[in-house]
């Protein structure tokens, strides 16, 4: 039987002649989910780190979208190879992993996502999705090349060790996470300061020399055009839970009389 999921990101990348947009999913609704996959965007990020999401939901989430052409991109929490594993067997496909500093983070998340030998994740393809309950012959030898792994690097250390980050096999791609990288050099809530961005773009610059994809998250689209330019392959420029604030702040204002409604104005940041 075919394997029949959301291709990993890495393959859209492979062939893209453009960026590849993204939103993030947040609120952990199916349903909201589902809308954003029919968007017409090229992938969606499903949240554990922040957002309120279990991994029933994140089952839920990806059976909604999984009718839908588009890159379903689950963020795990951190480097737990115990819920890496269960978020793989679930039947995601890309995972990003929060918080990488160091070249030996990076390949603990490599292993955690890869059968032996090449890593250590727990063989249970006969009780899962991912190999449709054993149904995908020779999943076990396969897994690799359905699953695509993506680093966040959002501190001072990982913008210093980016290029070793980027030269860990089986990186498949380094994600910027402007928000926690201000905060690490002391500007919390300034992503856009000069310092912030010349941060992101030596990163942008030093995978793109590794030959590894590398995108950004950026929701004002002045500062987007800029990693853009220097060369981002993907971005996430919007988020489900902000598009709802700011949609209700624009009603409150229109139909309320109250202008000054927060967010009402202004590109929303999303704190990642």
């Amino acid at each position: 039987m075919p394997l029949r999921l959301n291709p990993p990101i890495r393959a859209a990348l492979a062939t893209a002649t453009r960026p590849l947009f993204g939103i993030w999913v947040c609120s952990g609704s199916p349903v909201v989910a589902e809308i954003c996959a029919g968007s017409g965007l090229d992938w969606i990020l499903i949240d554990m780190e922040h957002g309120p999401n279990s991994l029933p939901s994140v089952l839920a989430q990806l059976q909604a979208v999984s009718a839908y052409p588009v890159a379903a991109v689950v963020r795990v929490p951190s480097t737990d190879a115990v819920v890496i594993k269960q978020v793989l067997d679930l039947g995601a496909q890309t995972l990003i992993v929060p918080m990488i500093s160091s070249a030996a983070e990076a390949q603990a998340a490599v292993a955690a996502a890869h059968y032996p030998p090449r890593g250590g994740r727990g063989i249970g393809s006969a009780l899962a999705r991912s190999a449709r309950w054993n149904r995908v012959e020779g999943y076990p030898t396969d897994a690799h090349e359905h699953v695509s792994l993506i680093v966040q690097i959002e501190t001072a250390a990982g913008v210093a060790a980016s290029a070793e980050i980027a030269a860990v096999d089986g990186v498949d791609g380094v994600l910027v996470g402007p928000s926690d990288l201000a905060a690490s050099l002391g500007r919390p809530g300034e992503q856009a300061h000069p310092e912030v961005v010349a941060a992101a773009l030596s990163v942008v610059a030093t995978a793109r020399a590794a030959g590894v994809a590398v995108g950004v998250n950026a929701f004002d689209p002045t500062v987007a055009d800029v990693y853009l330019e220097a060369g981002a392959s993907f971005m996430l420029v919007g988020a489900d839970v902000t598009l709802l604030a700011q949609g209700s702040d624009a009603l409150a204002a229109r139909y309320l009389d109250t202008p000054d409604a927060a967010g009402a104005a202004g590109p929303a940041i999303l704190e990642t």
